[in-house]
């Protein structure tokens, strides 16, 4: 079942908006999300560069692995640290306002010597970098001849869609996360159930083999034959 898991990982990181890893450069400051696996006893940091005075929320859940649950820590640029987690199997955390640098995420699963973890987690920014964009684009649209409809309106109406479909996209996805653990659960529970299951009939068919074999030698004669 692990092996499943990791080729859905190495899939996801196909599909999913890349994260700064190690050393490697700064990404471009946009959301993101990522699923991986994390050995036993290794630990994993992540990289995202952040802008300055803005809203960056840290969310993350175990959907595979014994016991579902990781060590987390979260640092600023600076390398203070911020969050700091232990066991747990889901968590979400808000960084306002943020310092420009790259922040540090850190998955730890040495407690664990023998089950590896796949972990989802997704990075949300609110910066104010979208509002000078918006008032940007107002200004350059705004024609003297559009005199019946309220261009403070119009903005007002695109940028509650906007988060409204932003918040929608998050939601989807912690659902997408939520079932994957849920489904590894259920196949955990049902490799187990049919193991169980196997061993009982095993069980069974040797009792009936050995009753049977008594009860012959109950009613064997025994009794000498005359010569």
């Amino acid at each position: 079942m692990m092996a499943d898991s990791a080729a859905l990982a190495w899939a996801l990181w196909l599909l999913l908006p890349s994260v700064g890893v190690g050393g490697a450069g700064p990404p471009p400051i946009q959301d993101g999300e990522f699923t991986f696996l994390l050995p036993a006893g290794r630990k994993q940091c992540f990289y995202q560069s952040a802008p300055a005075n803005a809203s960056l929320e840290t969310e993350y859940q175990v959907i595979g692995g014994a016991g579902l649950d990781v060590d987390f820590t979260l640092e600023s640029p600076q390398g203070v640290l911020l969050v700091s987690e232990s066991r747990k199997a889901d968590g979400v955390h808000t960084v306002e306002p943020t310092e420009a640098g790259d922040y540090k995420l850190c998955f730890d699963n040495s407690f664990s010597t023998i089950s590896e973890k796949l972990v989802f987690f997704e990075l949300i920014f609110d910066s104010l970098q979208d509002d000078e964009e918006v008032e940007g684009w107002a200004e350059a649209v705004e024609p003297e001849e559009m005199l019946d409809v309220k261009m403070e309106d119009i903005k007002e109406s695109i940028e509650t869609m906007r988060i409204r479909l932003e918040r929608s996209i998050q939601t989807l996805t912690l659902l997408r996360a939520f079932e994957a653990r849920d489904r590894n659960l259920q196949e955990g529970n049902l490799e187990r159930v049919n193991f169980w299951s196997a061993v009982n009939v095993a069980v069974l068919l040797l009792v009936a083999v050995l009753q049977v074999c008594t009860l012959k030698r109950f009613f064997q004669d025994k009794r000498p034959v005359p010569t």
